[in-house]
């Protein structure tokens, strides 16, 4: 009977798939995006959804329960600075799971595994920044362009 038993446990032991899980979160948060099969795929967002949720509220408390769960200095560093900047007013989802196909050595399932905020491709809501350069009709530019080119050739007409 399996009564109980909620999640993946992914063919390994307690202590291999929390460390595997710790590195692959911090490679997601490092990165924005992994690769890796669906089924670890679905376990990394189960673990890392309710550690990005802790970032979003900078205290010494919540640096600590992520630091437990991650055990990379840098990367609950760059969670609690870059990542929770992003997300702060998401109230969940931050991860999105793509499927890619199979795995050309064993037929595995693979995904790609994102932070939704980085990816411009899919978020149509963001509005990009416009260039700020206008031009004009007057030739405002050209005359910059122009007026070293007329000092060489006097400087060449004096030799």
């Amino acid at each position: 009977m399996r009564h109980g038993k909620k999640f993946n446990h992914l063919g390994r032991k307690t202590a291999h798939r929390k460390s595997m899980l710790a590195n692959m979160a911090c490679s997601l948060i490092e990165h924005k995006r992994i690769n890796t099969t669906v089924a670890k795929a679905k376990a990394l967002k189960q673990f890392v959804e309710p550690v990005i949720t802790k970032s979003k509220e900078d205290t010494t408390h919540n640096r600590r329960l992520v630091f437990k769960k991650l055990r990379q200095k840098q990367a609950v560093s760059e969670l609690f600075r870059d990542v929770a900047v992003k997300v702060g007013d998401r109230p969940g989802g931050y991860t999105r799971i793509i499927k890619l196909g199979n795995r050309l050595g064993d037929a595995a399932d693979m995904a790609m595994i994102e932070l939704v905020d980085y990816n411009e491709v899919y978020n149509p809501n963001k509005t990009k920044k416009k260039k700020s350069t206008r031009r004009s009709r007057r030739g405002g530019g050209g005359s910059k362009a122009a007026a070293p080119a007329t000092n060489n050739k006097t400087n060449k007409e004096e030799e």
